[in-house]
C-alpha cells in the first residue's frame, strides 16, 4: 500500500466478523484510518449461494467486488465520540418481549420504565390459558 500510495483497502473474502479487526489494525499500524476498509463478502454472497453454478458464482463475486470498489471510493473517516450513558430505559409494551427486556435491563442496574396501553401486562399471553412446556397459567 505504501509503494502504490493507496489510501483504501478492499478485502474480498468471507464475513468481516472474523477478520475485520485484523485488517483495521493493519491500517492503523500504517497510519491510515480504519474507516477506509471495505469488506466484500464473496464467500456467503457468491460461493455458498452458487456452489453448483461456478460461472454464476464468479459473476456475482465480480459484481460484488466492483460494488466494493465503488463504495471504497467514497468512504469517509468515521469520527468516534465517547458519551456518558444514562442507565435508564423506556420499554414500550408489557408483552413477553417487553417484560423480558425490562427484567434483563433491571438486572444490569438500569432504571426501567415500562409502558403498557392495556390495564394488564402480558400482551398476547393474556389470550392463552396455559404455557409450554410447564403448563403453567399464562397470566
Amino acid at each position: 500500500m505504501n509503494e502504490s500510495n493507496a489510501n483504501r483497502l478492499i478485502v474480498a473474502s468471507c464475513t468481516p466478523i472474523t477478520h475485520e479487526p485484523v485488517f483495521q489494525s493493519v491500517l492503523e499500524s500504517m497510519g491510515l484510518d480504519p474507516s477506509y476498509l471495505e469488506f466484500v463478502n464473496i464467500r456467503e454472497h457468491a460461493s455458498f449461494v452458487h456452489r453448483d453454478d461456478k460461472p454464476g458464482a464468479q459473476k456475482v463475486a465480480e459484481d460484488a467486488i466492483r460494488s466494493g470498489v465503488a463504495r471504497a471510493a467514497v468512504l469517509e473517516k468515521i469520527l468516534i465520540k465517547e458519551v456518558d450513558i444514562t442507565q435508564k430505559a423506556l420499554i414500550i409494551g408489557g408483552g413477553v418481549a417487553g417484560l423480558t427486556a425490562a427484567i434483563d435491563l433491571a438486572e444490569q442496574g438500569f432504571e426501567v420504565h415500562l409502558v403498557e396501553k392495556s390495564p394488564t401486562i402480558g400482551g398476547k399471553m393474556a389470550l392463552l390459558d396455559r404455557t409450554f412446556p410447564t403448563d403453567d397459567c399464562s397470566i
